[in-house]
């Protein structure tokens, strides 16, 4: 897919997204030690959105494991927690000694733009892992996050941006930091700039320029950031490999360790395990290395 002006990535972008279904599994079957706690609140009283927590129950009472933001997809207009991206990805962490914590955000409408409302709600989610601590016997010096295409983008912009930027949330829970350890990126949208129009931006890119660009991760990339995996599949109809690539030279230019994989024959939506390759040695492999696991 060629980079294209206006209207025209309008069209493909927002014609196509909405429409992908990401894959579910096979069946939904909860394996044995892992509990999944459903719609567990995280936001203020008044917010609709929840959380599902994907907990191992096979731990001694004094370890602290690390703990993974999920983050769902869906054009930043729809999708859910419970998901087959979501479930895939709780499940295999749970299972490997991990606290899966998947949630819904704030998701915008035509006309209802919610920028930079999706993002706090992930940094939200973060400082709830780190209050929440001691109930779920988390480290919380060892959290990271994981998102595919717009929870991708949620997730990128959660690893690049801090307290400088501007966009963390006052609270709720602002005595803990929203930083996380290392993330992982599935075929992100990583440059809104080449888009004509985002709902949750509620202008289009010649109105608002400036909008778009402090909502791509890009320029807030710096030397603090930390670990990253990136995966693109090249045969992705909906979010050019580009991307991905790009982000990949952005965090490479400041010397932040990152990995950029490109999966052969893969299209937009991929999850754990798609036919190209079995990618959770590569997914897990990530979060151990970066957050020290401890079953």
């Amino acid at each position: 897919m060629k980079y294209l002006p206006g209207a025209a990535i309008l069209i493909l972008f927002f014609a196509a997204m909405p429409r992908v279904a990401l894959t579910e599994p096979p069946k939904r079957i909860v394996p044995k030690g892992v509990r999944i706690e459903t719609d567990v609140a995280y936001l203020p009283a008044e917010r609709a959105e929840k959380a599902d927590l994907y907990v191992p129950t096979l731990r001694a009472k004094d370890t602290r494991s690390p703990a993974v933001l999920i983050v769902h997809g869906g054009s930043w207009i729809e999708g859910d927690k419970a998901g087959g991206f979501a479930f895939d990805l709780g499940v295999n962490l749970a299972q490997r000694g991990y606290v899966g914590m998947s949630i819904n955000y704030a998701l915008a409408t035509r006309e209802k733009a919610i920028w930079p409302q999706n993002l706090y709600d992930c940094k939200t989610a973060v400082r709830w892992l780190r209050h929440n601590a001691e109930r779920l016997q988390i480290d919380p010096r060892h959290i990271g996050a994981v998102g595919g295409s717009a929870g991708g983008h949620l997730v990128a912009m959660l690893a690049v941006t801090g307290p400088n930027d501007r966009l963390d949330p006052k609270g709720p829970y602002g005595e803990h930091s929203c930083r996380v350890q290392c993330a992982v990126d599935f075929y992100a949208p990583t440059d809104l700039t080449r888009l004509g129009y985002v709902w949750m931006l509620g202008k289009t890119r010649d109105e608002a320029p400036e909008r778009y660009r402090a909502a791509s991760p890009m320029p807030y990339v710096d030397k603090s950031d930390p670990p990253m995996l990136i995966l693109h599949g090249n045969a992705d109809k909906i979010v050019p490999v580009k991307d991905s690539e790009l982000l990949a030279a952005a965090l490479e230019r400041v010397g932040v360790e990152r990995e950029l994989v490109i999966i052969e024959g893969a299209d937009h939506g991929f999850n754990l395990e798609p036919k190209q390759r079995d990618l959770r040695p590569l997914v897990i492999g990530f979060f151990d290395k970066h957050l020290e696991p401890r079953k």
